[in-house]
């Protein structure tokens, strides 16, 4: 099996992708090896500012060392520079906020998974045009499942993962998986990284609200 399917079957077998940014290592390593224990086997780590690439690093060795069935992925990549740095780093996946067909390129030469951001019906047929075998519906809370239930004949067999707003709450969660999605991303309403009392109770929670959403699914 191929890194870029390896890492699409693990998101879609999870139906979540836990993402944060945080500018402490030892915080930020903390806070992945809680989500770990907890039964998180893929995560992304969001680039933003300075401080994202020594912390990645250390997050991959933390991996290398004591997770070794995580995989590690890296968001809000725009640039060519930033997902080869990346990719050099160790990212398992890649995810963007926006579509970019040269960042799409570059991930799928290494056999990478690459998740673009979408949020109108234009921009996924570019996407797809790009080889997006997952794509991010951004920002979830504005676009809703309404969105997606609306267009989804337009993509069939495509698959979605709406990230930025969705809730950590069971209605929430069944409408978005009974409007189609894969997954969803899970961000500050699953990690708050300056208060992380409870997150792996919360963590374990999520799991298993995730699967409940998805035994939902109305046939």
């Amino acid at each position: 099996m191929g890194k870029r399917k390896e890492v699409l079957d693990a998101i879609l077998k999870q139906g979540m992708l836990p993402l944060f940014f945080h500018t402490d290592v030892q915080e930020s390593v903390a806070i992945v090896k809680t989500l770990y224990a907890s039964g998180i086997r893929v995560f992304e780590f969001t680039n933003r500012g300075d401080e994202a690439k020594r912390v990645f690093k250390a997050l991959i060795d933390a991996r290398n060392e004591e997770m070794p069935e995580l995989q590690l992925g890296i968001g809000t990549i725009k640039t060519n520079a930033e997902a080869d740095k990346f990719i050099s780093l160790g990212a398992d996946f890649i995810v963007s906020p926006i579509v970019i067909p040269e960042v799409g390129d570059l991930t799928h030469s290494h056999d990478l998974l690459w998740i673009p951001g979408c949020m109108t019906p234009t921009e996924i047929a570019l996407a797809q045009q790009n080889k997006a075998s997952l794509i991010k519906l951004f920002p979830a809370n504005v676009l809703g499942p309404g969105f997606l239930s609306a267009i989804r004949e337009l993509f069939k067999g495509q698959l979605f993962i709406p990230t930025g707003g969705v809730d950590l709450e069971i209605e929430n969660l069944k409408s978005w998986f009974n409007a189609g999605v894969a997954a969803v991303g899970m961000g500050s309403k699953l990690i708050n990284p300056k208060n992380t009392a409870g997150l792996a109770e919360k963590t374990q929670q999520a799991i298993q609200l995730v699967e409940q959403a998805k035994a939902s699914i109305e046939k």
